[in-house]
């Protein structure tokens, strides 16, 4: 994304499922906001060390273990490292409750470590604002990937966090039992599309790209 002068964003790709963990922050004063931390705390609370960050929330885009199954892990020894003053965990919409409930079943299932059941302060309802480091953020419904999945967009910027709704020439899987091909495609003309060409977007996994690139060159929107 093209940075304001205020914010800026370091990507984390985390897990073996190379996960785009997200850190945003105000280089002024140093607070915070995680987005979608898979896994792999103990490197994300290096970064965050590094850089002398405050975290006021963390937030997620959907239930699926490689974006939340750090998340209460990183909650807790952040809320312990920041004089205990709880971190809260926000989002996804509450449709994926029974994805954040399973991370522990599903972990075990790939054979991968450190990832667990994320229990969230409060979901998130499309059209919300959330105010985070003096921006709003748009909360929009996107499901098809997932019953919950909501996308961030912050319009003061031109930038959204899109989780796995929208990549680079593709877009999220929905080869599961809850997944929509049909349902995820109405949802992305509908709600990312009109954002505007301009608009870069981060997914979770690859590189950013942009709502007027999908929109010219990406086969799965025609």
């Amino acid at each position: 994304m093209s940075q304001p002068p205020s914010l800026a964003l370091e990507v984390v790709a985390v897990t073996a499922f190379a996960q785009n963990c997200s850190i945003l922050w105000d280089r002024r004063s140093r607070h915070a906001v995680v987005v979608d931390p898979g896994g792999d705390v103990p490197r994300l609370l290096q970064v965050i060390a590094d850089k002398n960050l405050t975290v006021d929330a963390i937030i997620l885009t959907h239930g699926h273990l490689d974006h939340a199954g750090g998340a209460d892990a990183l909650r807790d020894a952040l809320t312990t490292r920041q004089d205990g003053v709880t971190v809260p965990l926000i989002g996804p919409d509450a449709r994926d409750q029974f994805l954040l409930e399973s991370i522990t079943q599903q972990a075990a299932r790939f054979g991968v470590d450190g990832m667990h059941d994320a229990h969230v302060d409060r979901f998130v309802t499309d059209g919300e604002r959330l105010d985070l480091l003096g921006h709003e953020f748009q909360v929009l419904h996107v499901p098809g990937h997932t019953p919950g999945h909501v996308v961030y967009f912050n319009p003061q910027t031109r930038f959204a966090f899109v989780g796995d709704t929208l990549f680079q020439g593709s877009v999220g899987r929905t080869d599961f039992a809850y997944g929509d091909a049909d349902v995820l495609k109405e949802a992305i003309v509908r709600q990312l599309l009109p954002l505007g060409d301009d608009v870069t977007i981060l997914p979770g996994h690859g590189p950013t790209t942009t709502i007027g690139a999908e929109r010219q060159g990406n086969l799965f929107l025609r």
